[in-house]
């Protein structure tokens, strides 16, 4: 079998070196999950995306962590938006479909190293607060959301320094394991440091700590911005804000209301590798096309 071309794109990153890695890999035709899964683990980003055609401006997705695959993931889909341009394959202002487990995706490209994408967002549900949840972290929770995404979302004071907060993934259990949100206000700070998003200062930041996913902390989770962003859009009265997200590779991306239920998101992404793959699948997947549609 041929080689496959493959890319490491760092998503939602103002510069090099920054933002989410996400691999993204060229198939011609749907590949078996045990053999995406492997390849996933061995390339060791937070997420790996796979791609193959099914029409001209349709085309099938599907992401996998090292350790399993997932529902939604917002870096890796922008990661391959802009693989998609790089191979020749997209074309600036085009609108694209991407079929996944979560539905269609709209995507675009803007100009230069900018992208597009339409995620599902918003959606939070306020849930007691576990009682241990403070502990953890070490501070007061001012609000507590569960999601249908099965992330937890706990709203932090403004005085916080989110930023130096020790992870707490080592000492999550339950269904926050599988996703916790921690949030605040967009601290002065940032602004005065010279921050911003395709010229926007942050008003809101947050990270992401997914543990039972195999992922101690996500660098730039575009998910979890899409899934808070509409409720900061309503305490803020704006319908476009800027997300920042406060780790240590640090990034962040527009967020806008679309239609009714969904966030664009908007960032930069930078090309860190170009190469192939030579380790390709023994055959394709006949479920495939019925997976990466949801079905």
């Amino acid at each position: 079998m041929s080689a496959l071309r493959a890319v490491l794109v760092e998503a939602f990153a103002t510069g090099p070196l920054q933002g989410n890695g996400a691999a993204v890999v060229l198939l011609e035709q749907p590949a078996e999950a045990g053999w995406m899964q492997n390849l996933a683990a061995s390339l060791r980003q937070s997420e790996t995306a796979f791609l193959w055609p099914r029409h001209p401006q349709e085309w099938c997705l599907r992401w996998f962590t090292p350790s399993c695959e997932v529902p939604l993931c917002g870096h890796a889909t922008l990661a391959a938006s802009l693989a998609l341009g790089h191979w020749g394959l997209l074309a600036e202002g085009v609108v694209c479909s991407l079929s996944s487990r979560s539905g269609p995706l709209r995507v675009s490209l803007g100009g230069g190293s900018a992208a597009s994408l339409v995620l599902p967002g918003g959606g939070l549900e306020t849930l007691p607060l576990p009682p241990e949840l403070e502990t953890v972290l070490g501070c007061a929770v001012q609000r507590y959301w569960g999601s249908a995404l099965g992330y937890r979302v706990a709203l932090l004071p403004d005085t916080l320094d989110l930023e130096a907060l020790p992870s707490p993934s080592p000492h999550l259990h339950g269904q926050e394991r599988q996703g916790l949100v921690l949030m605040q206000r967009a601290p002065h700070t940032l602004a005065e440091r010279g921050v911003s998003v395709l010229g926007q200062p942050p008003d809101y930041q947050l990270r992401f700590f997914a543990p039972g996913l195999g992922i101690d902390e996500d660098p730039v989770t575009g998910s979890a911005h899409a899934l808070v962003a509409p409720w900061w859009m309503e305490q803020l009265g704006r319908q476009r804000i800027c997300g920042w997200q406060a780790s240590a590779r640090r990034g962040g991306m527009l967020c806008e209301q679309a239609m009714a239920g969904q966030v664009r998101l908007s960032g930069t992404g930078h090309l860190l590798w170009d190469g192939l793959i030579t380790a390709g699948p023994s055959g394709s997947d006949a479920d495939g096309w019925r997976i990466c549609r949801g079905v």
